[in-house]
């Protein structure tokens, strides 16, 4: 039985809900309006109806037209080149059935476009990636245009993609949405093993076929990549906010459960519509309880520091304003409940195999860390993600999750925790402000000061780790990787070089204005610091041997110095940003510089769009005025 929610989270979630005031208000009364005046069909003529039924089958065609059937839109993120999304290839045949079944029509509205961070990782098209959640934004939006549906099925699993979806879902707050995930691949390689090939590859000591070798062993079949990145911190956090099924997350694509959990996702998202009686409109699922269930979650699970973007940037678009204030308030109270890969040696199927999503939830509700009280797709109360979906006698049922952890090397209980805070902390000081991801950093490796060398690009600094140049205690400062730089690629890449360099026994740690990937592991890295060196901030006076303590233990980021040393460094010009036409509009880069010029800053969400009238209500602290892209 869940206890009363904790002092401190009503205390973050007074505070959310105070702040977003005006925002909210203002977004819950736009969706209202939506709902009366531009529900589906309203106004429409009959020839836009002819278009919208014109390829159906005759027997839907008929449902729509005569019987007035409720009518289910898909949005797809389906591409056969990503693991994760190729399962949804098969999932609208599936859901058209389902929703036949119910006396409803589905149709696929549109698709979005799904890039792979693991493709592009180091490459020219990472630079795309973080306002590829833009794009996909307005994907959703463009395809949800035609408001000829009655409510809607997102199909989307990894890195941008679920945010995006979610973002552009969001501009149409007064439809049922439902979200179906597509599951993990099988284990292959464990991803312990992998990182250590990767690391001898980087030092020289293996060659790159075993290289491939071990990736190819590593990523295998269809599925999300069985590390808890931001693909499956994604999963994790639909299903705490209530937009799954629940227990649908971590079902592998070919378990006997996904096809049905797919086919009740669908159903359940037509019972949901206005017409019935249980009407459930998105944007009275995502309020402030729900993101601040969904901030407990990422925290208790060591979940990707990208939420630190991209779940302010679904708040933003439901009107609701969160920072990283909040992030380390509740990170401070919310004990570390998991140990999957990068903070653990397990995977997310043994992580499920454990007992999961529902285990989490009820440890988490049980220690009034939770908002029980929240709405879902699955019904009133987050009770209902305790629960796990099994099949009787052919039939999609849901029973009591289990009460104990099935390994405990992998999933702890609230009550004796792998570590009594989260996995995340704000970082600030003179130097910027920023966050870090501890739950995989050693205790000894909390906290470094070391000289800094500084370096303008991630292709910079392995050269200098391959010349030699960096095997010394070294404080390495990536700047001009911000969203207005370069559209904040991850440098997950740079983990093998700085991680052979800590085993080697220097202190090392990185600080960047740039992303490091959901999987950012065991070297202390201070990322998303802000304001960017391309808007002047404090990255960009930042000069090599500049003494930089980075203290994840008190949570402060600093160039240390006496009063001399500090006056000088407040008094430097800014460095100023490496130009290189080639590099600004090669692989499309050209095409995302309206992104680039107006993103808001990392702790704002790192969008470009006006996501609500957060955006108007409340302005960016950081501008692009320093930006000539």
């Amino acid at each position: 039985m869940s206890q009363a929610v904790l002092a401190e989270v009503l205390a973050v979630t007074q505070r959310i809900v105070d702040r977003s005031r005006a925002s909210r208000a203002a977004y819950l009364a736009r969706c209202e309006r939506a709902q009366q005046e531009l529900g589906p069909l309203r106004g429409m003529s009959c020839a836009n109806l002819a278009h919208g039924y014109a390829a159906l089958p005759s027997d839907d065609k008929l449902k729509l037209r005569v019987e007035h059937a409720p009518n289910l839109g898909i949005v797809t993120a389906y591409n056969d080149m990503l693991s994760a999304h190729q399962p949804y290839e098969r999932y609208p045949a599936v859901i058209r059935e389902a929703a036949r079944a119910v006396g409803g029509v589905a149709q696929v509205a549109g698709g979005v476009p799904a890039m792979c961070d693991g493709i592009t990782q180091g490459n020219a098209g990472m630079e795309l990636s973080l306002f590829s959640r833009d794009a996909i934004a307005m994907g959703t939006a463009v395809a949800l245009s035609h408001n000829t549906f009655d409510a809607a099925l997102m199909l989307g699993v990894c890195d941008k993609i679920v945010p995006g979806l979610l973002m552009g879902a969001l501009q149409f707050g007064h439809l049922p949405i439902v979200f179906a995930p597509a599951g993990p691949m099988a284990t292959g390689l464990s991803n312990k093993e992998k990182a250590r090939v990767r690391q001898l590859y980087a030092t020289g000591q293996v060659g790159r076929d075993a290289l491939l070798e071990a990736e190819c062993a590593a990523y295998h079949g269809a599925g999300t990549c069985t590390f808890y990145g931001t693909a499956n911190s994604n999963q994790f956090l639909m299903e705490i906010m209530g937009l799954h099924m629940p227990g649908s997350a971590f079902v592998h694509p070919d378990s006997g459960l996904r096809d049905p959990l797919t086919a009740a996702a669908a159903q359940r998202a037509l019972a949901l519509i206005a017409r019935g009686d249980a009407y459930t409109p998105l944007a009275k699922i995502v309020d402030e309880r729900a993101i601040v269930n969904a901030m407990v979650g990422l925290l208790a699970t060591g979940g990707s520091t990208n939420h630190t973007i991209h779940l302010v940037a679904m708040a933003r678009a439901a009107g609701i304003l969160i920072d990283w204030n909040d992030f380390d308030c509740l990170s401070a109270i919310t004990p570390l409940l998991a140990r999957v890969y990068p903070n653990g040696s397990a995977d997310v199927n043994h992580f499920h195999a454990a007992g999961g999503v529902a285990y989490v939830i009820a440890q988490l509700l049980d220690a009034g860390l939770l908002h029980e009280d929240v709405q879902t797709v699955a019904g009133p109360g987050l009770k209902r993600y305790t629960e796990e979906p099994v099949m009787n006698d052919g039939v999609l049922r849901w029973r009591a999750g289990p009460a104990t952890s099935g390994d405990e090397s992998v999933l702890a209980p609230a009550s004796a925790p792998f570590s009594p805070e989260g996995g995340l902390r704000l970082m600030a000081g003179n130097v910027g402000r920023g966050v870090i991801k501890v739950s995989a950093v050693a205790d000894e490796h909390r906290v470094v000061e070391a000289p800094a060398r500084v370096f303008d690009s991630q292709e910079a600094l392995q050269a200098a780790f391959e010349a030699g140049e960096l095997d010394r205690d070294v404080v390495a400062v990536v700047r001009f990787q911000g969203p207005n730089a370069n559209g904040m690629p991850e440098l997950h890449r740079l983990t093998p070089a700085l991680g052979a360099l800590q085993d080697a026994g220097r202190k090392v740690a990185l600080v960047t204005d740039g992303r490091m990937s959901g999987a950012s592991g065991k070297v202390p890295a201070v990322i998303h610091v802000g304001p960017e060196a391309l808007a002047g901030g404090p990255l960009a006076r930042v000069r090599d041997g500049d003494v930089i303590r980075v203290d994840a233990l008190a949570g402060t980021l600093d160039l240390v110095g006496d009063a001399a040393t500090q006056a000088d460094f407040a008094g430097r010009v800014p460095a100023a940003a490496p130009v290189d036409e080639f590099t600004r509009f090669s692989m499309g880069r050209g095409l995302f510089g309206l992104f680039r010029r107006h993103a808001r800053a990392a702790e704002e969400g790192g969008s470009a769009l006006d996501l609500s009238e957060a955006d108007a209500l409340a302005p960016a602290v950081q501008t692009a005025s320093a930006v000539a892209q």
